[in-house]
């Protein structure tokens, strides 16, 4: 009898924590649609003519996407933006933490519009420091306009910033100038994904790979060649946890 209770009980804890496990990896409809829209502009920022240059795209330690990044201004501005960033490690890139970019402005300004946003991150120290606390860019990580083009980045003669940003904005490609601007974890989309607000052990290839962001991680290690035909990787994750 004692037997029976027991193994009933074992049963039922490791079943109560498959359903925590599983609660843990559930993406919302937002989560998922982020991941996919990150897919969609890395694609068309890394094929543009005017896009990522692919020696400084190889040079990255880490890249973090903001899909439709939010900017309006009357008199006060501010730009504010959702998005994920993902590592190179030994096999490749890592699983993507949701990140959260937000930079306030002042002057005379008017109007709305939305901004798709690449940031190269040249350190990976600096991509550790992103989770563990807010990192003002320009002040705690230099910040520069990547420059454009596919021989553009013979510029640079090596002096990278830390962060080199570019972005899409109606169809027009080029560098954008973030000084001022601060980038943090997203703990709530974490938590969804990973169960935890602050993955530390993503970045680094060694915590688990989320099943929603296939199609984000093969585009990040897919050639632009291979990106620059009419086809656009799928925006069809849905993962079964």
């Amino acid at each position: 009898m004692y037997l029976r209770i027991t193994r009933a009980a074992g049963l039922a804890l490791a079943l109560s924590t498959l359903i925590a496990t599983a609660a843990s990896a559930a993406l919302s409809t937002g989560e998922q649609k982020r991941l996919n829209d990150s897919a969609a502009v890395v694609t068309a920022l890394r094929s543009a003519e005017n896009g990522v240059p692919e020696d400084l795209w190889q040079k990255a330690s880490c890249v973090i996407v903001i899909p439709d990044m939010k900017k309006a201004a009357f008199i006060v501005g501010g730009e504010y933006g959702k998005g994920v960033m993902s590592c190179r490690t030994a096999n490749g890139w890592s699983s993507p933490v949701f990140m959260e970019l937000e930079k306030g402005s002042w002057g005379f300004q008017a109007g709305a519009q939305e901004i798709d946003l690449v940031l190269l991150v040249t350190n990976h120290d600096a991509a550790e420091k992103m989770l563990n606390s807010k990192v003002s860019l320009g002040a705690d990580a230099s910040v520069a306009a990547g420059p454009v083009g596919r021989a553009a980045s013979a510029s640079t003669n090596g002096n990278l910033a830390t962060v080199l940003s570019y972005s899409r904005s109606k169809g027009l490609f080029g560098g954008i100038n973030l000084s001022g601007g601060a980038l943090k974890v997203d703990k709530d989309s974490n938590t969804d994904a990973y169960g935890t607000p602050v993955p530390t052990d993503i970045l680094n290839g060694t915590g688990q790979m989320l099943a929603g962001a296939t199609t984000f991680v093969n585009t990040l290690g897919t050639s632009p060649r291979a990106t620059s035909g009419t086809s656009t990787p799928s925006t069809t994750d849905n993962p079964k946890y």
